[in-house]
């Protein structure tokens, strides 16, 4: 949120680290960012099994997305601005 707060609402913000499922783009989301990065999640899809592969992996952590949204309640992530609170201090 600090972040968010420090640059113009024209600037992209996309978080480019550690994301490896879709509770990490929910969270992610939920702390303001506009965009998710993939780098190493699409390359181990990549390597295993070409586009197919890399199809299976996106579609994954959509549907991993998909489900964190509905346990937490939200219908969309600008909806679950609750969950920048959780874990405070990590």
């Amino acid at each position: 949120p600090a972040v968010r707060e420090a640059v113009p609402p024209s600037c992209r913000l996309l978080l480019d680290s550690g994301i490896r499922g879709g509770t990490d783009v929910l969270k992610a989301l939920a702390l303001g960012a506009d965009g998710v990065l993939l780098g190493r999640p699409v390359l181990w899809g990549l390597a295993a099994d070409g586009a197919e592969g890399v199809s299976r992996v996106l579609g994954l952590l959509a549907a991993e997305l998909r489900s964190a949204l509905e346990l937490s309640g939200c219908g969309t992530p600008a909806d679950a601005p609750w969950l920048t609170t959780l874990g405070a201090g990590r």
